[in-house]
């Protein structure tokens, strides 16, 4: 059975630090780009980072340059998304995605939603004093 589920989600104060993880399962995560998304409510699905298949390509969206960064472990199957610096508009459901990378480049993907292969359920971040 094919599974992406993330975790890490919470509540953090802001200037805090949160790391969420996405761990693939049923497949691997190896054949995929990933990128991270997120929804706040009331407000469309948005694009944050995404890593190449080896992760030698990265890309931000302009509102988390310099505070989040990305990653991936093939071997274990699990990708990462680092952030600092936590502010209120940060809060959000935060999903990973797969996509096919030799279709789509790290900076279009994140425009891409309906391009994603694989989502997860999403996991929650808040940010609050």
């Amino acid at each position: 059975q094919l599974q992406f589920v993330e975790s890490g989600g919470g509540l953090v104060r802001p200037g805090g630090s949160l790391r969420l993880s996405c761990a693939a399962s049923g497949f691997s995560l190896e054949d995929y780009a990933i990128a991270w998304f997120r929804q706040a409510p009331g407000k469309e699905r948005e694009g944050v980072s995404s890593i190449s298949k080896y992760g030698q390509f990265t890309n931000y969206a302009d509102s988390v340059k310099g505070r989040f960064t990305i990653s991936r472990s093939n071997t274990q199957n699990t990708a990462y998304l680092q952030m600092t610096g936590l502010i209120p508009d940060d809060t959000a459901v935060y999903y990973c995605a797969a996509y096919d990378g030799a279709r789509l480049s790290t900076a279009t993907a994140l425009s891409a939603p309906s391009a994603m292969n694989y989502w997860g359920k999403g996991t929650p971040v808040t940010v609050s004093s």
